[in-house]
């Protein structure tokens, strides 16, 4: 069978296989294995992509074949070093892995009975998400062919990642907003909800920190009724103004920074970097037509929010302000209903 027929039949049989599954562990445990057996190789491994940097390789493989535990726990220190190369030139080739100066850990590739290695980036809509790298046994070179077909295997790799990511965003995002919403139905204990609230957005949009600010009676500042993962002394600062980014917030605008450090608008820089705060996002709280508050998330890397991530923030933000307006609308009719019995006894001869 030639080449081309090889690697058609193989990517036919992958597609057919990754489309019965929404498990990433097995989808990248597919590529790999693609790889390995198509291109006649002693293993493949994808790394994947720190969330927290865009310069950095998470030290564990998210999928492998062919490679001893103890390998495979030293890390991919080539693959951080390489990857702006990478992009670069859409490949790199490590003709001896036991001798090329690139690499670091010769002694451990020798000792593992590795030749060359060849890697690519796993991409996604020109985003790189990791990086898939082959290895074979004794020294060989790779033909145009044999690159190609190993990027598309990850091309196929940053589709199965985006797609479990997407999947387990939704689910995540489904899950935080019912709970809200079912809180809010059972309960009338604001700060409780709001606390959660904050919790369970950190938690699920893997941010900082996330706080609710709303106008004092002055109008002039803001006051803290609920957070998650800021410092008590970052929290005890001083007082948040109305004013700048804060004050476009509190007009009905979503304002998104990507670093506090270069914004004009941003208070208490120094308190924030010690902090360990670098993006912030500022989405305003609504109680029927009235903003009366911001909802704040922080970010400890710089972040561009995606709209999805925005749309998000603002529904339960939406949704905080409903919960707020709730307990208001009781308290009023409390205050009614006291007035009602009040004046019902006091006129108990009507009776």
């Amino acid at each position: 069978m030639s080449s081309e027929k090889s690697y058609f039949r193989a990517l036919s049989e992958l597609s057919r296989e990754i489309g019965t599954t929404e498990d990433q562990s097995k989808m990248l445990h597919l590529i790999v294995s693609t790889a390995v057996k198509t291109l006649n190789a002693k293993a493949a491994v994808i790394f994947r992509r720190d969330d927290d940097s865009e310069d950095s390789i998470q030290n564990a493989a998210v999928a492998q074949l062919g490679l001893s535990k103890k390998y495979i726990h030293a890390g991919p220190a080539h693959a951080v070093k390489i990857s702006p190369q990478l992009l670069k030139d859409g490949y790199m080739y490590f003709r001896d892995a036991t001798t090329d100066k690139r690499l670091t850990n010769r002694k451990a590739k020798k000792a593992e009975g590795i030749g060359s290695i060849l890697s690519v980036p796993v991409m996604d809509k020109n985003r790189m998400l990791g990086i898939l790298s082959l290895y074979t046994k004794s020294i060989r070179k790779f033909t145009k062919d044999e690159i190609d077909f190993l990027s598309i295997l990850a091309e196929q790799g940053g589709s199965a990642i985006e797609i479990a990511h997407l999947i387990r965003r939704l689910r995540n995002n489904t899950k935080i907003f019912l709970k809200l919403a079912a809180s809010i139905s059972e309960s009338l204990d604001v700060k409780t909800i709001l606390q959660a609230m904050t919790q369970d957005m950190v938690e699920s949009l893997d941010l900082k920190a996330a706080s609710v600010r709303l106008l004092d009676d002055d109008k002039r500042t803001l006051k803290s009724v609920a957070s998650f993962g800021l410092s008590e002394k970052y929290m005890n600062k001083g007082p948040i103004l109305a004013d700048k980014n804060i004050a476009e917030a509190l007009k009905g605008k979503t304002i998104a920074i990507q670093n506090v450090f270069k914004d004009t608008g941003i208070q208490y820089k120094k308190e924030k970097k010690a902090e360990g705060i670098v993006s912030m996002l500022y989405v305003p709280i609504r109680a029927k037509d009235n903003v009366i508050g911001v909802l704040i998330v922080y970010s400890g890397r710089q972040r561009t929010f995606t709209e999805d991530e925005i749309q998000l923030v603002t529904a339960l933000a939406y949704q905080g302000g409903l919960a707020i307006h709730n307990a208001c609308e009781y308290m009023v009719m409390q205050d009614d209903i006291k007035d009602l019995k009040e004046n019902i006894w006091s006129h108990k001869s009507w009776f």
